[in-house]
């Protein structure tokens, strides 16, 4: 077979032409062939048609990594369905919300949440066809749904896509719901070749992916069909982890991962005997973001790693910027420049542009296919100026159009009457070598309007408050020294590593009868990186 014809064959082709291919690891090790990866997909296909599911309907998944996600995933890809991938961390009304609101014809869920997926769905009026990986009582398992469907190539393939559901920070949460690609499945997954390019990477089957975070996160499932459809091997992990991220590098000769911040720091607090014991050479590329992430965190990713560091800024909506290790150590805390069609502009309160150097809100362009909010026509035309968008995020741009995030325009704190980015002061407090995360907020205050709050999860145990202070001191102005300090076991993060701020900020304020003062702490409850 010509090469130039095998670099641009996707998943299905790639499976159809060599079946016996490891393609996926899961948790434990667990190695599946392309073959049996595509004839689980080929199976949902037939199951989903023969019980009404039809091009333009969504099929939610509640799934933990590994093997049925995939599946599913390549499933709705060649169906033309929409794929809703749902947080297994939601609680009972969160899911029968997603459900209810994305219309889903069906749901795929895992038995580690039937009871919590199984009373959502009985709070629904009409309740879609449900599956369950496992045994769950009452409802049809998985493998028996699928087990007299047919293997084969599905007749009529047409190209599916997925419509994620935004966080949900300020409200509920809305799916991003973009037209279906009016092309063949294998044309349509084109563009998971073209987005590594966008950022100057060039991948081989020979490549392996490890991917350390849940799938139902945009990147996260981006970038693991990205290497699917290019031919590497995929490794799942069950559940972030940092010395096991280690040792599956080493294991697996992994080149390339997307992660987060948090799973930086996490990586680097790790002991040095154990870092300086695991061989980490096979990177080639480790792509971030999702979150910001603290200058002095991926300045020693880097001297760890090497420039094998990149980073991104986009949104589930669309984006965005890029830039690769060397030139952000000339440009420290930049999230890049626009890639290759997208563009970016800085508008203030108005819709005005404004000048380099000043701040406003980050709008992104639209392009072509644009999007909308599913069942939200006004959240929709609120997020428009014109053919660009925005989901809140503050920044400015350099002469050059480098991109510096400051914060999302929820989290501003105004302190008489002068702006203050959290962010900026997050990224101050983890410098400290006993500070594990941070969240800095705003709480009222009579006088200033807002004061500067600081919940911290110590790395061992809780720092000298003074000590905290004086550190800010030698790196902020004081009117960003956080007035208060408070701590806690552990910050509530999503597995992407996006802090639940207004969370800690609601608990701190309901557990806080007295302001919390210098000598202050307390414990706003905590949560699992997973």
């Amino acid at each position: 077979m010509p090469r130039g014809k095998w670099v641009r064959m996707r998943f299905w082709s790639r499976a159809t032409a060599d079946p016996d291919r490891i393609v996926l690891v899961t948790a434990g090790g667990v190695e599946h062939r392309a073959g049996e990866v595509l004839a689980m997909a080929n199976r949902i296909v037939d199951r989903g048609r023969a019980d009404g599911v039809g091009v333009g309907d969504v099929v939610a998944t509640v799934l933990p990594n590994g093997l049925e996600i995939m599946a599913a995933y390549l499933a709705a890809m060649q169906a033309g369905w929409y794929l809703t991938p749902v947080n297994h961390h939601l609680t009972e009304s969160e899911i029968a919300y997603l459900i209810a609101n994305s219309e889903a014809r069906c749901v795929i869920a895992h038995e580690r949440y039937g009871q919590t997926v199984g009373a959502a769905l009985a709070t629904l009026e009409s309740p879609p066809t449900t599956a369950f990986v496992g045994e769950v009582d009452g409802y049809q398992s998985f493998e028996q749904w699928i087990s007299s469907a047919s293997p084969a190539t599905p007749d009529d393939r047409t190209a599916g896509a997925v419509m994620y559901y935004t966080s949900g920070t300020t409200g509920r949460p809305k799916g991003v719901r973009r037209p279906l690609p009016d092309s063949s499945p294998d044309d349509a997954a084109i563009p998971f070749l073209d987005m590594l390019g966008l950022f100057g990477i060039t991948t081989s089957s020979d490549d392996v992916h490890l991917c350390t975070s849940p799938l139902y996160h945009t990147a996260v499932l981006a970038f693991a069909a990205s290497a699917l459809h290019t031919g590497q091997q995929v490794v799942l992990m069950d559940r972030f982890d940092a010395a096991q991220t280690l040792e599956l590098i080493e294991r697996y000769g992994v080149t390339n991962s997307h992660m987060v911040p948090t799973q930086f720091h996490r990586l680097l607090a790790l002991p040095d005997a154990v870092r300086k014991g695991v061989d980490v050479s096979s990177l080639r590329y480790v792509v971030h973001g999702a979150a910001p992430c603290p200058p002095d965190v991926k300045r020693r990713m880097i001297e760890w790693w090497g420039p094998v560091i990149y980073e991104y800024y986009g949104t589930t909506e669309g984006g965005g910027t890029f830039v690769n290790s060397s030139d952000w150590l000339a440009r420290p805390g930049t999230v890049g420049r626009a890639w290759e069609g997208a563009d970016l502009r800085i508008l203030d309160t108005e819709g005005e542009r404004v000048p380099s150097g000043e701040i406003g809100s980050v709008y992104i362009y639209l392009g072509p296919e644009g999007f909308r909010y599913h069942n939200d026509d006004e959240k929709t035309a609120a997020s428009r100026v014109g053919d660009y968008f925005t989901v809140g995020d503050i920044g400015y741009m350099d002469d050059d159009g480098y991109l510096f995030l400051k914060d999302r325009s929820s989290n501003l704190i105004i302190a008489g009457g002068v702006n203050i980015y959290p962010a900026e002061i997050e990224n101050a407090l983890l410098s400290h070598d006993d500070v594990a995360d941070v969240a800095v907020f705003g709480i009222p205050d009579d006088d200033l309007g807002e004061r500067v709050v600081a919940v911290v999860e110590a790395r061992n145990e809780p720092p000298d408050v003074e000590a905290l202070r004086a550190h800010c001191e030698r790196l902020l102005a004081r009117f960003k020294v956080p007035r208060e300090f408070s701590f806690i076991d552990q910050l509530p993060r999503d597995p992407s590593g996006k802090l639940f701020k207004r969370k800690v900020r609601e608990t701190y304020l309901a557990s806080s009868k007295s302001p919390i003062g210098a000598a202050g702490q307390s414990n706003p409850g905590s949560s699992d990186l997973e």
